[in-house]
């Protein structure tokens, strides 16, 4: 898993992911905000957000590779405040995809995988 802190506030962590995530193709499948869920619920949590993130291409090569490996798809990336520091962490594509031991998968993970590495790249590591 890459995991890497940043100087960045929560939200301009968000936005700069979901501009990079737009800049490189992808498509935001769903932004999942854990604080204002809590909120929700008359409960304050330190900031959780979830970006899950694929595109339907892509879906069709991992279906086509391994079918069973549709069930880790959307990919994410999870942003979250530890001790007052703000986290990135992801894991990346060849890691989630390499239990399926396909080959094919593997071609489609290893494609993702610099996808993925340059949507990270726009968070600045502290």
């Amino acid at each position: 898993m890459k995991t890497f802190s940043t100087q960045l506030a929560i939200d301009d962590v968000m936005h700069t992911l979901i501009s990079g995530i737009d800049s490189v193709g992808m498509r935001l499948v769903a932004h999942i905000n854990g604080q204002a869920n809590a909120a929700k619920i008359g409960k304050t949590v330190p900031a959780d957000q979830i970006l899950e993130i694929f595109r339907p291409d892509f879906a069709i090569r991992v279906w086509e590779a391994c079918k069973a490996a549709g069930h880790d798809i959307p990919l994410r990336i999870h942003v979250y405040e530890e001790d007052g520091v703000t986290r990135v962490a992801c894991r990346m594509p060849t890691e989630v995809f390499a239990p399926y031991a396909s080959d094919a998968l593997m071609t489609v993970s290893e494609e993702l995988d610099s996808i993925f590495t340059e949507i990270l790249g726009f968070v600045p590591e502290a």
